[in-house]
């Protein structure tokens, strides 16, 4: 009985091997691409051709610092910034007050209008650029920052209040409660009481709203005219030409460019997993 017991309680357990080989497939299936681009950005065109995956038998670091060193680099970034930026900030702020209006105050209609804006997540951006180009141009905002920073928020906002109205639904609502007789408003105690509790929240959907600004390809596309506007994802025109392209300063202009992305998620990281699992598991 009891070399049984002992038997079991040292029985091998492959749940652990299972989730690390799993989470390693993931992660290499992740990183060999980016791998793959910073190095490519390290090549020339010929050896990028024969040699795709390996590491550059000659490093080309002209390839990222012709780049890193023109003017239309640190233009295209400022442009992304700007519109990466002004996108997370407008999605915050109305996301957030939206989501803590469905999650703790009922009206008439609000299980309604909270449903329809989630229906916006069944349609993709692409389906709505006739009538977004044919509003945005009536409304004078055609090639400028606003014309895309408004949009892109826009389609944000679905899956942002979903994520807010969960998180918030996690908050006791006592305290709403006593805030609300000790003579607070709904303003006061979303600005003094829930905003300091959201922080795992407000990051994680920053994060997300601010990655999907910077790599926005389509809205600027549609929505911006001027070269001195565009953001980094139509900069790679540049290297792209109708018979060739050089694809090894693609390679290096990408990785440039997705660096700030990379760095936002890494300091964010920590909040996100946070964000996203709350209102998971009731009770």
């Amino acid at each position: 009985m009891t070399r049984s017991t002992s038997t079991a309680r040292h029985r091998f357990d492959a749940a652990p091997l299972y989730k690390a080989l799993f989470l390693t497939l993931v992660a290499a299936f992740v990183a060999v691409p980016l791998l793959a681009t910073v190095l490519g950005g390290f090549k020339s065109l010929g050896e990028l051709r024969t040699n795709p995956f390996g590491l550059p038998q000659s490093w080309e670091w002209e390839n990222y610092w012709g780049i890193l060193s023109s003017q239309r680099y640190w233009v295209l970034l400022r442009n992304s910034l700007i519109i990466a930026s002004l996108s997370t900030f407008l999605t915050l702020t109305v996301a957030s007050m939206a989501g803590f209006v469905f999650a703790h105050l009922k009206f008439f209609g609000s299980r309604m209008l909270a449903d329809y804006l989630t229906v916006g997540l069944l349609f993709p951006a692409a389906t709505a650029i006739l009538p977004l180009f044919i509003k945005v141009r009536d409304l004078g905002l055609l090639d400028t920052y606003a014309g895309v920073v408004l949009p892109a928020a826009a389609f944000s906002l679905g899956a942002a209040i979903l994520l807010f109205r969960n998180f918030f639904r996690q908050l006791p609502a006592e305290l709403l409660d006593s805030a609300l007789i000790d003579g607070a408003t709904y303003l006061q105690f979303f600005a003094r009481v829930v905003l300091p509790l959201s922080r795992p929240i407000l990051a994680t959907v920053g994060v997300i709203s601010f990655v999907q600004a910077w790599n926005n390809y389509l809205l600027p596309l549609i929505l911006l005219n001027s070269d001195a506007k565009y953001p980094w994802p139509l900069g790679i025109m540049v290297y792209q030409g109708e018979f060739s392209s050089d694809w090894q300063l693609v390679l290096a202009f990408v990785s440039l460019t997705i660096a700030p992305a990379i760095i936002v998620f890494l300091l964010a990281q920590r909040f996100i997993v946070a964000g996203l699992t709350a209102g998971a598991v009731k009770g």
